[in-house]
């Protein structure tokens, strides 16, 4: 049905607008800055916070713009001195029931209602300070996410990004009144709970009571230590996201930058997690072919397909609570980085000579779920904790100014050798779809010994940003050995953010439709969307992300996992072939059901 056009003005200057369009929107479109706390471009409008207040001509009180539609003939003033007053008034309310030791805090200087308090010199001496009076709590049980309720404005940005972007419903709005707050289900801690940590409503929260739970110290202190060896891993959307965090604009790619960083804050050797998402695409696409030869020409009745992708722990959990009866289907790889740490506590230790106790594994993560990962006791399979810690993206970008480095006068440094080298296709990981593109170009060679059919390599139906792509490759001439595929048409699903995995995941256990190959990413757009990258984040920020990391792929001089000399010498020296029994003991796990609250 076709929108019309409104006319209205907004501080005297007119405006024509569609129909349904926001005053906070029309406010925009003439460079008016309307403060803003509970909306955010990912969300649904709430209008909670009414710091978005702004006077209509006629009306008897301020309007929240992001929640008012504009009118024919409206008009509207953003700046008078009724709505700095009520503004003002607002802030100081929120703070008077805030923890506003700032200095101490860590979103101190990237806070949305600190900068709001600065911008409107709020003296907070109108109002009772009622922190001390409220039995705030801080939770900080889980190995991810700390979650601290006397900083809370309760604008429920998190409890909308839970709820509708995620599926999840980990984090929900308690109580009325003065007695409101952001709960969990009978207050249990957060990893009590069906929290998949995958990080979002971090991403989200304007103020600290939702941040990451950081480890900075604890990896300065291995750095500093001279009887350890500190192994440092880097995932690929990190390198799309950091320097949004030290000053760049979104979509740079920084990757040498990045590595010239970590070499001058210590690290013994640096290394890349796209070398074991290489592995992951010989070990994941091994497993598959696998699967369809006992399926088709075995008629093995128990192999569970489709196989989905293991890659993120996010997405791992919540299929552990929510949809239990499909663990079969998952991939027994572990992720790129569980892989990663067990080889550098077991093949990389010993091509070093170094001891494995004496080996401290880092990985820079886009993602908080990583950091539950490294704690599940299932990953302990080197002998000892294969990642002893997980930083994101923000974490690495403080350590880095903590260090006095100016990132932007950095050489272009390259990573260390061996578990350094990697493909373009193990690059494009960090984008939603990217694992079926890479999975897809490997596997399709070893079945036909041909390159897939897309110009450039470039399988442009698994990318963008629609929440559930399919795309089907038909197997056509393919090599004697996997003649059985002759003909078939391999089916494939992608779909990012769990709202997204839920409807997909939904459709699969009713049996309404039918695939070979899922991939899933728990965060939107993929890690690249991850919970440890950058903030702010929203759908432009996102898209020039993926931009970034196509090119970077795109630029590679190896392209296809199954190229990467490093993996073949990898199997050669250690593993033997793609699922032998060593690599079972090593880059493959198992799956827990949980509960559903």
């Amino acid at each position: 049905m076709a929108k019309y056009n409104v006319n209205l003005k907004i501080n005297n200057i007119p405006i024509t607008v569609e129909e349904g369009t926001t005053v906070l929107e029309a406010a925009r479109k003439l460079n008016f800055r309307i403060p803003t706390l509970c909306q955010h471009p990912d969300l649904c409008v709430a209008g909670n916070c009414r710091v978005c207040v702004v006077e209509q001509k006629g009306a008897k009180t301020l309007v929240a713009s992001c929640a008012m539609p504009v009118s024919e003939g409206m008009e509207i003033f953003t700046n008078s001195e009724k709505v700095r007053t009520a503004r003002k008034h607002i802030i100081e309310l929120l703070l008077s029931e805030h923890n506003t030791e700032c200095t101490s805090c860590y979103k101190n200087g990237k806070c949305e209602l600190q900068s709001l308090a600065n911008e409107y010199l709020v003296n907070e001496k109108d109002f009772i300070k009622l922190v001390y009076d409220k039995k705030y709590t801080i939770d900080d049980f889980s190995p991810s996410i700390i979650k601290d309720d006397s900083k809370c404005i309760r604008c429920q940005r998190c409890v909308r990004t839970c709820t509708s972007m995620q599926y999840v419903s980990a984090l929900a709005v308690a109580y009325k009144g003065e007695h409101q707050k952001i709960s969990t289900f009978f207050e249990k801690p957060m990893n009590s709970v069906v929290c998949t940590n995958c990080g979002q409503c971090v991403n989200r929260c304007p103020t600290g009571a939702l941040v990451e739970k950081n480890y900075i110290d604890q990896v300065w202190d291995a750095i500093n230590d001279p009887e350890v060896h500190v192994v440092c891993q880097t995932a690929p959307a990190v390198r799309v996201g950091l320097g949004e965090d030290l000053g760049l604009t979104p979509g740079n790619r920084v990757t040498g930058k990045m590595v010239a960083a970590l070499k001058r804050l210590g690290f013994d050797s640096v290394l890349d997690t796209d070398f074991t998402a290489d592995l992951t695409i010989l070990e994941e696409g091994t497993e598959l072919l696998t699967r369809l030869k006992k399926a088709l020409v075995e008629k093995d009745e128990t192999i569970a397909l489709p196989m989905m992708t293991s890659c993120s722990p996010g997405w791992i959990k919540f299929i552990e609570h929510k949809f239990s009866n499909l663990l079969p289907n998952l991939s027994t790889c572990k992720s790129p980085q569980q892989m990663f740490g067990a080889l550098a506590k077991t093949f990389y230790a010993q091509k070093k000579g170094w001891r494995a106790d004496k080996v401290v594994s880092v990985s820079i993560m886009p993602c908080t779920a990583k950091k539950y990962e490294a704690n599940r006791p299932e990953m302990r399979d080197s002998g000892f904790k294969d990642v002893d810690y997980v930083l994101t993206t923000r974490e690495l970008a403080m350590m880095i100014r903590q260090a006095g480095i100016n990132f932007d006068e950095l050489p272009e440094e390259k990573y260390d050798s061996i578990m350094g080298t990697s493909s373009g296709a193990a690059v494009i990981f960090g984008a939603t779809g990217g694992v079926m593109e890479a999975a897809l170009r490997t596997a399709y060679e070893i079945v036909t010994g041909r390159e897939v059919p897309f110009k450039n390599l470039d399988i442009i139906p698994v990318r963008g940003f629609d929440g559930i792509k399919e795309t089907t490759i038909k197997l056509e001439n393919c090599k004697p050995e996997w003649g059985f595929l002759e003909g078939a048409e391999l089916k494939c699903a992608i779909a990012h953010g769990l709202a997204n995995a839920n409807k997909l995941m939904s459709a699969v256990a009713n049996g309404t439709v039918s695939y070979h190959f899922i991939e899933i990413m728990a965060c939107p757009g993929g890690c690249l969307g991850g919970g440890g990258q950058p903030i702010p984040t929203n759908e432009e920020i996102r898209r020039k992300r993926m931009e970034a990391i196509y090119e970077e792929d795109a630029n590679m001089p190896i392209r296809k996992s199954h190229e990467n000399p490093e993996i073949l010498q990898l199997y050669e020296e250690f593993l033997g072939k793609p699922n032998s029994h060593k690599a079972h003991e090593l880059l493959h796990t198992h799956y827990t059901k949980r509960k559903r609250y």
